[in-house]
């Protein structure tokens, strides 16, 4: 059975982070978005609470409690914050939390330990690609083996590329199966191109171009076992899921207390039936969305098969999030074109929902 009332320790999780994304999240959001850069003051402090480090193995210096709900949670609350700044702080998640699941002894030995230490180290994953119908499950991207080495061709797209690591994990296709491979940043034939987007402006994308890139056989995500590629993507679309119903809410909350204060004709815009109907419906949607998104989330925590219900709830998510911000857009009339107000913004990061799948898996 399905418990919907988070435990006590969630509850406690989930007003730390709140209260981290008002105070430190939102006061740059705007700066970080106009200046296209991210706050390290903020990956500093998010770091310091174990958002990413808590759902690692002990024995690697994590807390050792890993739960997709619970990520849920925690994804929700920063992207309220802000998207960008979420999906960087997460970003560790990227390459640790594949590792930690699938990753071979030697894999978690050297890898895991980096992202729990004081300082914060992001991650990069590069599993979309730039061509329409790209699929996480048939790369075109491809790695060949030779001798105790793996070649690697193709390019890939919507990389994060967050300062202050080395690697990247890269899928590719190697003889029908999709695998991960750990990719240094600095490895002879791999281009980074950074991209220009139209949301997420803080965050640090690129384009990969993949020539010839040579790596260990041992640098096979799991080495002979291998990974469960449908696992990792389920993941990561419950987690982008919950950012997105983040985004969702804190587009909604914008554009309720505007409508609360704004007159029109003598009253309130919100005792207009239109503006009341339209914030109702995104009150209702988001709800909808997030039972979805946590659904899939108790399946993963239960050890199961979740890509179907994953990939309904990012559905889901995607649509309403745009939803939303549109709405939210709508309300502010006038204004919500403008730039000094936040809808706008949120407009922009919703749409990018909507493109993302590497991104997702946080």
């Amino acid at each position: 059975m399905i418990d919907f009332e988070p435990s006590d320790e969630q509850l406690l999780i989930i007003e730390t982070v709140r209260q981290f994304a008002e105070q430190e999240i939102r006061p740059v959001a705007r700066e970080c978005d106009e200046d296209g850069k991210l706050s390290n003051s903020v990956l500093a402090q998010a770091h310091e609470l174990g958002l990413v480090a808590n759902g690692l193995p002990e024995e690697f210096g994590g807390g050792g409690e890993r739960s997709a709900l619970t990520g849920a949670l925690i994804a929700e609350e920063l992207a309220w914050g802000d998207l960008s700044q979420a999906l960087a702080i997460l970003s560790p998640g990227l390459i640790a939390l594949p590792v930690a699941e699938f990753g071979s002894d030697a894999q978690k030995q050297a890898t895991l330990p980096r992202y729990a230490r004081e300082q914060f180290v992001p991650g990069g994953l590069a599993l979309q690609e730039p061509h329409f119908g790209s699929d996480p499950f048939r790369p075109t991207a491809r790695a060949s083996r030779d001798g105790e080495s793996y070649v690697l061709e193709g390019e890939k797209a919507l990389v994060p590329w967050i300062e202050g690591d080395d690697q990247v994990l890269v899928f590719a296709d190697e003889d029908g199966t999709p695998q991960g491979f750990l990719v240094s940043r600095e490895a002879e034939g791999l281009v980074a191109t950074p991209e220009q987007n139209l949301g997420l402006r803080a965050l640090p994308t690129v384009q990969l171009a993949l020539s010839g890139v040579r790596v260990p056989a041992s640098a096979r995500l799991g080495e002979a076992a291998g990974c469960d590629l449908r696992r990792i993507v389920a993941q990561g679309r419950v987690a982008m899921a919950a950012a997105g119903i983040g985004v969702a809410r804190a587009t909604f909350e914008v554009a309720r207390d505007y409508a609360k204060e704004r007159e029109a004709f003598g009253v309130k815009i919100a005792q207009k039936q239109a503006i009341a109907f339209k914030l109702a419906d995104m009150a209702i949607e988001i709800d909808g969305a997030r039972l979805l998104t946590w659904e899939a989330a108790w399946r993963l925590d239960q050890g199961e098969d979740a890509l179907r219900e994953a990939t309904l709830a990012i559905q889901q998510v995607r649509r309403v999030a745009m939803d939303a911000s549109d709405g939210s857009v709508q309300v502010f009339g006038g204004h919500g074109y403008i730039r000094e107000y936040l809808p706008e913004m949120h407009l922009r990061n919703a749409r990018g929902l909507t493109v993302l799948e590497a991104t997702a898996l946080l």
